[in-house]
Formats: structure tokens, sequence, C-alpha cells
């Protein structure tokens, strides 16, 4: 017989498990509305902040969506190759880069209006199932 020690290293019994297969599901949802305007979903999630705050340095981006500067970069440098935002060093502190919206990534903002409203009719989850969701994944990110 089993000890309790080996069932704590049962899949089954783990929350990190299911957390990180569901968040790679509903990544993986994305993607074709996604394929359709040009963006992968962290360039996505990126473009979001800056649609909602117009603009962002690199370490605000970074401690929004909890991504490193490391990831960050290369993302940012293929969102400025596609015409999306721009980047520029600021004239105060050399280390800080300015991560500025351009006009033809805040019409992108047009194009993934509705993407959304697609996601939650692929999830199986009433109104008030995903705000208790919600409510307990920023719990854990808090």
């Amino acid at each position: 017989m089993m000890s309790a020690q080996f069932d704590a290293l049962k899949l089954d019994n783990q929350l990190c498990f299911p957390l990180y297969a569901a968040a790679k599901s509903v990544t993986q949802k994305y993607k074709p509305y996604l394929d359709e305007i040009g963006l992968t979903y962290t360039q996505y999630i990126v473009m979001m902040v800056l649609w909602e705050c117009g603009k962002a340095t690199v370490g605000e981006l970074g401690a929004r969506l909890y991504l490193d500067s490391g990831t960050l970069t290369p993302l940012l440098k293929k969102l400025e190759q596609k015409g999306s935002i721009s980047r520029e060093r600021s004239e105060k502190d050399e280390r800080i880069v300015n991560i500025t919206l351009t006009a033809k990534g805040l019409d992108l903002r047009g194009a993934a209006a509705d993407i959304p409203a697609k996601i939650a009719g692929c999830i199986p989850l009433t109104p008030d199932d995903a705000l208790q969701l919600y409510t307990l994944l920023y719990k854990i990110l808090r």
C-alpha cells in the first residue's frame, strides 16, 4: 500500500496541473482568431495593455503581464517591425524604453474587438463561474 507521502505526488492531486492545462487550452482557443489579425497571444496581451493605456514602459508592461524583459524585448521588436508600436529610449533615463501605439496599432484594436466574445463562447462557464474563477486566479497572482 502506498503511503500518503506518495499521494502528494499524484498528478491528480496537484493544483498546478489543471491550472497549467486550462491556461494552455484557453490560450490555444485564441490562436485562430489571432492568426487572422497577425498576432501571437503574447503580442495580443501586450497590445491590450497599450490599447488601454496608449503607452507604457517595458518595465510597466513586464509588471502588468508578469513577463520579463528577455521575453518582452524580441516580442516588442516584432510588433515594431509590423508597424504596430514604436519604441524609444527615455531622454531622462536611457535604461527606460517607452512603448507607444502607432496609428496601425490603434487600428488593430478594431480588428480584435470581437475576440473576447468569441472566446467567451468557447469556454463552458456561466458568467458567475467566470467571475469566481477570475477572482480566485487573481487571488493566487497577488
